[in-house]
């Protein structure tokens, strides 16, 4: 994935930066990450015992120099206490344990490697690719969630900090989600019956970085956490979720996915003619299919050239000519 060139942001961040200076304990400094699996010897010398392995982006405190070697505390990931929006990275079932030795000095970035914002960005941007592949490598999706992370911790000013800070975030958003999903509850009506995936680090996008269309995409991840698990056939989901989405499309205008969730909302408000057609509630699925024709016009001039205009007028279309949208659509 190509480095996006962006805008340089202000941050209003000196809550952001006091809280980052002293994060996992370390003076920043010493902190580092390495871009590759790096093992850690005993003594500066890799016929010596191996004690542990750092896997790119998990954090290291750099302590000495020998020549060709550094010795570091190693696999010191933890959130800063005074930050509560931060918490442990995503669990696993194998979580690295600190330990100190030597690691060659090879692949290590610090806040002071030339260029190491730029360098960070683009490996994590390697393994977000690689982790995009078919038969991915294992651990490539994390790697590249941490190393984005590590981005806006060591080069908060950077302008590639906005991005990494969402990417880092969608990133762990889109991997716990695909857990969830595979929870029994997944299948539940309600929402508040399955585990809420982590909202910390989008929340973060958020409140540092306001008006930026990384914001806005926070902003729409986070809507997973409220929608239904199954509809059931009943039109209380599809009702709330037309109005969460309707409410993203008119708060979020600028978003790149504003025209998305207004088509969400159309799609919706076809399913609701066909739920209270079903339930016989002529009224109730008129007013669905006058909103559904309003909402899908509205699109044609907000979203001109959006195929999520496209599809909204297919929606709409359907509707008008009396074909479900919601169930067989077979006369």
């Amino acid at each position: 994935m190509a480095i996006s060139a962006l805008l340089v942001l202000s941050l209003p961040l000196c809550a952001q930066k006091k809280s980052k200076d002293n994060l996992s304990g370390y003076d920043k400094s010493a902190r580092a990450t390495v871009l590759h699996d790096a093992l850690v010897y005993v003594d500066p010398d890799d016929t010596t015992q191996k004690v542990a392995e750092v896997t790119p982006g998990h954090e290291l405190v750099v302590i000495a120099h020998n020549g060709p070697w550094v010795k570091v505390f190693a696999n010191t990931d933890t959130p800063d206490q005074g930050d509560p929006d931060l918490e442990p990275e995503i669990a696993t079932d194998s979580v690295p344990t600190p330990a100190s030795g030597w690691i060659k000095d090879k692949g290590v970035v610090t806040k002071d490697t030339p260029n190491g914002d730029a360098v960070l960005y683009g490996m994590a941007a390697n393994f977000e690719d690689a982790a995009e592949q078919p038969h991915a490598p294992k651990g490539a999706a994390m790697a590249a969630h941490l190393l984005y992370r590590r981005v806006v911790e060591y080069f908060p000013d950077s302008k590639f900090a906005p991005e990494a800070a969402w990417r880092a975030g969608d990133i762990r958003w889109q991997l716990e989600k695909a857990d969830v999903s595979t929870l029994p509850s997944a299948k539940e009506q309600e929402s508040y019956l399955r585990p809420a995936i982590y909202e910390g680090e989008l929340k973060r996008v958020i409140k540092y970085y306001p008006g930026t269309k990384f914001a806005a995409l926070a902003a729409y991840d986070l809507l997973d956490n409220k929608l239904c698990g199954d509809w059931q056939g009943l039109p209380k989901c599809p009702e709330m979720e037309a109005g969460l989405y309707m409410k993203y499309a008119e708060q979020w205008k600028e978003s790149p996915k504003a025209a998305e969730a207004q088509y969400n909302a159309v799609y919706r408000m076809g399913v609701l003619v066909t739920m209270y057609q079903v339930s016989d509630d002529r009224k109730r699925s008129q007013a669905a299919a006058d909103r559904c024709q309003g909402l899908a016009a509205d699109m044609h001039t907000r979203f001109p050239d959006s195929d999520f205009t496209r599809r909204a007028e297919s929606i709409a279309f359907r509707v008008k000519q009396g074909i479900p949208v919601y169930g067989s659509d077979r006369d």
